[in-house]
């Protein structure tokens, strides 16, 4: 557990260095007030989210360590993962070119939205996972592992996906960039990529997901798909 603890820690430190390069490298300039609260919030968040896992679930915060293209087990999931992090790492580099070229004049209070939007998001993350302690960041079923119907997931298949789509709106808004909710699109395609694949690994190796599958129509925004 000590490891364990030791790994979030060293997670959290260089989370701040990444999200700063990406968006403080391509705009070439530290005079950004957006990215400083942009990172801040994120930062805070993940750090909130982090902490809360650690007392009351730490195998899922486990699971949650291991994500990425190297941690996944099927080759299509590995080839995911990999379109999707670069899809949504341009999510902040546009956003911080447009800032950069002065593509973009977001109001304020937009940039205060996408602020709060992403503060939704980590809300909405909190109850899937004391929902749901299955919830890995990869593709895979655990040990003794059933089917999640109740709460969030009683009203759509892939709730956390659908908060992560939220975040992703918050991004380019809370950078006071446009242009950058154009990367929206590819990073949809992706999350849509991802989980198809997902729900067809699922109905193959976790009974009772297929009976679910077909309870709970709505994969990611209520009555709607």
């Amino acid at each position: 557990m000590d490891k364990l603890y030791l790994r979030v820690a060293l997670s959290l430190l260089q989370l701040p260095l990444i999200v700063g390069a990406l968006v403080f490298l391509p705009a070439w300039t530290f005079d950004y007030v957006q990215a400083w609260v942009f990172t801040a919030v994120f930062f805070g968040c993940s750090l909130a989210i982090t902490a809360y896992l650690a007392v009351k679930d730490p195998k899922l915060l486990e699971r949650r360590m291991r994500a990425g293209p190297g941690a996944e087990t099927e080759p299509s999931q590995k080839l995911i993962m990999a379109v999707a992090l670069l899809a949504i790492g341009a999510l902040p580099v546009v956003s911080a070119i447009d800032h950069r070229l002065g593509w973009s004049q977001v109001p304020p209070s937009i940039v205060v939205l996408g602020n709060l939007l992403i503060i939704i998001a980590y809300v909405g993350f909190y109850f899937v996972f004391r929902e749901n302690t299955y919830g890995a960041a990869t593709i895979q079923v655990a040990e003794g592992q059933q089917v999640i119907s109740t709460g969030p997931y009683a009203v759509v298949r892939h709730p956390m996906y659908s908060w992560a789509l939220v975040m992703l709106l918050g991004i380019p808004l809370a950078l006071g960039s446009w242009w950058g909710l154009v990367m929206l699109v590819p990073a949809f395609a992706v999350l849509v990529w991802r989980l198809r694949d997902e729900e067809r690994f699922l109905a193959r190796k976790l009974p009772g997901y297929a009976d679910y599958m077909r309870k709970t129509p709505q994969r990611l925004v209520p009555r709607v798909w």
